[in-house]
C-alpha cells in the first residue's frame, strides 16, 4: 500500500511539472530534461509512468477531467453556466487546466491527439442541453448538438483572447460576457431570467465543490 501510494505522488509530481513546463514553453519546445528537472525524479521514474513527451502531454489533458461535476441544478441552464464558469475560474488557478489549455490550443503540437478536450465539453455541454430541451427551457429551434459546439469554440477564443491580452486576468469577466451574450439565443425567458452568470459565479462553485468534498471526507459521526 505504501509502495503503491509512492507511485501515485511520483505521478502526481511529474504531472505537475510537466505542466508547468508545457505552459511555459509549449509542447514543441519543451523537452523531457527539462520536466525530469522540474519534478526532481529519476529518468527511470519518469518513463515508468510515461513512455514518452506525448504520453506526458496527454496526462496532461486529462487530469483536467478529473475534478467532480459541478453540483446538479434542477435549472440545467444554470448548471451549463456553472460548468462554464468553473472551467473559466480554474484556468485562472489552476496551472494544470491552464498547461491541458495551451495544449489544447497548441497548432505547434504536431503529432498530439488534441481533441480530446474539445470533444468532452461538446459532449458535457450536449448532455446538459438535452436535460434542458427535455425539461422546456431551451427555445425550439436550439440544437443541441449545435449549440454546444458553438459554445466550446467560443470559449475557446475568448480564452485565448484573455491569454493574449492580460494572461486570463479578465477571463472570468469575458465569459460572463459571452454567456450574457449567447444565451438568449438559446434559452426561454423565463429561464434567463433566474440564472447567476455573473464573474464570480466559478469562484461561488468552487468553494461549493470544496465543501461538499470536505464533507463526503469527515467519519461518519457515532
Amino acid at each position: 500500500m505504501v509502495k503503491q501510494e509512492r507511485a501515485i505522488q511520483t505521478r502526481k509530481t511529474i504531472l505537475s511539472a510537466a505542466a508547468r513546463v508545457f505552459e511555459g514553453r509549449g509542447y514543441k519546445a519543451a523537452t523531457i530534461s527539462e520536466i525530469l528537472t522540474a519534478a526532481g525524479v529519476t529518468k527511470g521514474a519518469l518513463y515508468f509512468h510515461f513512455p514518452s513527451k506525448e504520453h506526458l502531454a496527454q496526462g496532461v489533458l486529462h487530469e483536467q477531467d478529473q475534478w467532480l461535476p459541478v453540483p446538479e441544478r434542477a435549472c440545467k441552464i444554470q448548471e451549463l453556466v456553472d460548468t462554464v464558469m468553473l472551467h473559466a475560474y480554474r484556468l485562472q488557478t489552476d496551472p494544470m487546466v491552464r498547461a491541458g489549455v495551451r495544449l489544447s490550443l497548441d497548432q505547434q503540437a504536431h503529432g498530439l491527439d488534441r481533441s480530446g478536450p474539445f470533444t468532452r465539453w461538446a459532449e458535457i455541454l450536449r448532455d446538459l442541453l438535452e436535460e434542458a430541451r427535455s425539461q422546456g427551457e431551451l427555445l425550439p429551434n436550439v440544437v443541441p448538438a449545435e449549440t454546444a459546439d458553438v459554445l466550446v469554440g467560443s470559449f475557446a477564443g475568448i480564452q485565448a483572447m484573455s491569454q493574449a491580452v492580460c494572461e486570463y486576468q479578465d477571463l472570468l469577466r469575458r465569459s460572463s460576457h459571452l454567456l450574457r451574450h449567447l444565451l438568449p439565443s438559446v434559452a426561454v425567458p423565463s429561464v434567463l431570467a433566474s440564472l447567476d452568470s455573473s464573474e464570480g459565479r466559478g469562484e461561488t462553485i468552487s468553494t461549493e465543490l470544496r465543501t461538499l468534498m470536505s464533507q463526503e471526507r469527515e467519519p461518519a459521526a457515532g
